[in-house]
C-alpha cells in the first residue's frame, strides 16, 4: 500500500499534498516548475457557468506575511473550460478536483452533471465561499443554503463532492455539520478572510474592488483553529488550506485533524514546493516510525490541566 495514500470517502489521492484553486492557474503554467503526477491532486482555477471579466484592478496587494486578492473569479466560462482546459488537466497524471462556482443551484447541477459525465475529472470542489463577489458566498454562510446545494451537486452523478467553506462566519462548525449530512465527502478549511488595505495618504481603498480575500502564513494559525475545532466536533475529512509554505506547516495541519492540504499562496513565489513537500513527507514516516500518514492524522494531544 502507498504510504501517502489519502481517503476522502469516496475520493483516493495518492498522497496529501494538492495545489489550490487560484494559485495554479489552469497547471499550464506550472510546467517547467512541477512534476504534475507527483502530486496528490490539482485543483484549477474557479469556472462559472459564464464567463467573467472579474473585479476591477487593482486586483492583488502584497501585506504583512500575506497577500490580499480580489481577482473576482476571473475566467472564460464552465464550457470553454470543459472543452480547452478540461483535456490537457485530464492528460497531467494526477488527480483533477474541478472548482466551480454559481449563483444558482440549477447552475450547480448543470455544471456538475456535465463534469460527472467527463473524462478525468477525479472530483468536484464546490466554492461557495469566495468573498469577491455577490451571490456565491451566501451560500457557505448558510447552513441550509450550504447543504442544498451539496445535496444538489450530490444528485449529479457518482463523482466526491467537497465543499470549500469561509471563514467569515461566527462558526464554521454548524455549516460543517450541514454539508456533512447533505452527503459531502469532505470539506477545505478554509477560504480567505474577507480584508482590506488602504493608501492612507490619497484616502484610498488599494484594492479596486475595496475588499479583498487575506491568504498566506498571517491566516495560518486561524486555519489550524478551525481545522481543529471542526475537526472535533464534525465527522468529515478535511483539507487544510491557509499559509503553507513548509513541511512543518503541512504537518501541523494534518496533526489538527486535517487529512490532506492545499498549497495556495506560496505558489506565487515558489512554485516547486509542492513537489518538494511530496518528497519530505516520506522522509517523516521514517522519522515518526509509522507505516502510513494516515496514522499522524488528528494525533494532537491537549495539554493535562489537572483538576
Amino acid at each position: 500500500m502507498n504510504p501517502l495514500s489519502v481517503k476522502l470517502r469516496r475520493l483516493s489521492l495518492n498522497n496529501p499534498i494538492l495545489v489550490a484553486s487560484g494559485t495554479f492557474g489552469y497547471a499550464r503554467e506550472m510546467t517547467a516548475y512541477v512534476d504534475f503526477p507527483a502530486l496528490g491532486g490539482i485543483i484549477p482555477k474557479t469556472v462559472t457557468p459564464a464567463p467573467r471579466a472579474g473585479n476591477p484592478p487593482p486586483r492583488t496587494v502584497e501585506t504583512a506575511s500575506g497577500m490580499l486578492n480580489s481577482i473576482g473569479l476571473d475566467n472564460d466560462g464552465f464550457d470553454q473550460f470543459v472543452a480547452e482546459k478540461l483535456p490537457y488537466l485530464a492528460s497531467l497524471g494526477t488527480a483533477v478536483i474541478v472548482n466551480i462556482a454559481a449563483k444558482t443551484n440549477d447552475e450547480f447541477l448543470r455544471m456538475a452533471q456535465v463534469l460527472n459525465a467527463a473524462e478525468g475529472v477525479a472530483a468536484v470542489e464546490l466554492n461557495i465561499s469566495c468573498p469577491n463577489v455577490s451571490g456565491g458566498v451566501d451560500f457557505g454562510t448558510n447552513p441550509e443554503l450550504a447543504a442544498d446545494v451539496v445535496r444538489t451537486v450530490c444528485s449529479a452523478g457518482p463523482l466526491p463532492v467537497i465543499a470549500k467553506l469561509t471563514p467569515n462566519v461566527t462558526s464554521v462548525i454548524p455549516i460543517a455539520q450541514a454539508v456533512a449530512d447533505a452527503g459531502a465527502d469532505a470539506v477545505s478549511l478554509i477560504n480567505t478572510f474577507q480584508g482590506m488595505a488602504i493608501d492612507w495618504k490619497k484616502r484610498q481603498p488599494v484594492l479596486g474592488n475595496v475588499l479583498g480575500g487575506l491568504s498566506g502564513p498571517a491566516i495560518k494559525p486561524l486555519a489550524l483553529r478551525i481545522v481543529w475545532q471542526v475537526a472535533q466536533a464534525v465527522d468529515i475529512p478535511i483539507i487544510g488550506i491557509g499559509g503553507i509554505q513548509c513541511l512543518d506547516d503541512v504537518m501541523e495541519f494534518l496533526v489538527a485533524g486535517a487529512s490532506a492540504v492545499q498549497i495556495g499562496t506560496a505558489n506565487f513565489y515558489n512554485p516547486q514546493l509542492s513537489s518538494q513537500l511530496v518528497t519530505e513527507l516520506t522522509d517523516v514516516l521514517q522519522q515518526e516510525g509509522v507505516s502510513q500518514i494516515s496514522e499522524l492524522v488528528g494525533t494532537l494531544t491537549l495539554p493535562d490541566r489537572g483538576n
